[in-house]
């Protein structure tokens, strides 16, 4: 794409907000290239308890006064803090109250002026195919190209700037109380071939019903696992995480290999895959870094060893 040219979108944008102006208006700065005709601003209130989140808050939400071209907007402007899993959850569910389809941004998910093309040609491609549930901006293969085509489907969801249709965010389930948990196990073992994984994901499922964690994009993902969805992977990263450091919510490494992706150029001709299927590799190596299969399973091999070398010992003393 041109430097000098910027990409309308077409789509309605729900772009959520809290207390990080820095990110925030890093990020308006790419949504307002894209000068998209319907704007969704979302803030979530200051916590009580921390005493420079109204001031910040406040600074964030000025944001809104620098929407200078032809553009309905409409805002939700908690006075409370909800949280990650409600302030987010319930922004969304306003925001497909009011569209069929549309992009999400997070404050700390800077996209690349292509990821607004990216997301208006695969909303309209996948509209009324119900095999796929997500549109992803965010790659996290490191370069790795999966086929020939400019993106691959996956089993896993990423929300580091998305899109998607109202079908899907109507069967979202923010407290899971659709699953019973004695059939989680069996079902996760239909998901995923790595025992590690199918233990991995009761353990966040039991905690998720335990209200251990505080967020809402598990709950998409576990949606996207039970009703055998796909996501739409680009083979370019088009969105970089800026929100990695000590004031994230649930990145804090400025380190991890996942900040700070450089964005990439998407093809001016979008080639499309020939097969409808996921790409079982990427999502194996992505689980692999995010639950540490390899090392996990490294460790219990020797754990199993131990326990076995112990047991011949000592079936050879009784002998």
């Amino acid at each position: 794409m041109s430097t000098t040219s910027f990409y309308q979108t077409r789509s309605a944008v729900l772009f959520v907000i809290f207390n990080r102006p820095d990110t925030t208006f890093r990020v308006f700065e790419r949504i307002k290239q894209t000068r998209p005709a319907k704007l969704y601003i979302a803030a979530d209130g200051p916590r009580s308890d921390n005493p420079s989140d109204q001031e910040r808050c406040m600074e964030a939400r000025s944001v809104i006064e620098k929407i200078d071209w032809p553009c309905e907007t409409k805002t939700l402007l908690r006075d409370e803090n909800l949280g990650c899993k409600y302030g987010v959850s319930t922004a969304i569910d306003w925001f497909f109250d009011n569209e069929q389809e549309g992009i999400i941004l997070e404050d700390d998910c800077l996209p690349s002026n292509d990821f607004f093309r990216f997301c208006d040609l695969m909303l309209e491609r996948y509209r009324n195919d119900t095999r796929i549930r997500h549109i992803t901006g965010c790659n996290l293969q490191y370069g790795k190209k999966w086929g020939s085509a400019s993106y691959y489907f996956s089993n896993n969801v990423h929300v580091w700037g998305w899109a998607a249709w109202k079908r899907v965010w109507q069967q979202y389930d923010v407290e899971l109380a659709s699953y019973n948990e004695n059939e989680i196990e069996e079902q996760f073992s239909k998901v995923f071939p790595e025992p590690l994984l199918v233990e991995s994901w009761s353990e966040i499922f039991e905690k998720m019903k335990r209200n251990e964690i505080d967020t809402w994009d598990y709950q998409l993902g576990i949606a996207n696992f039970f009703n055998n969805g796909l996501c739409v992977i680009p083979n370019f990263n088009l969105i970089s995480n800026i929100g990695f450091g000590p004031n994230g919510t649930h990145t804090f490494s400025e380190t991890d290999r996942n900040a700070n992706i450089v964005s990439e150029d998407l093809p001016d001709v979008i080639v499309h895959p020939k097969y409808i299927l996921p790409e079982k590799q990427a999502d194996m190596s992505t689980w692999n870094a995010d639950f540490h299969i390899e090392r996990r399973r490294k460790s219990k091999a020797k754990k199993d060893g131990m326990i076995k070398y112990q047991l011949n010992k000592l079936l050879k003393h009784l002998k």
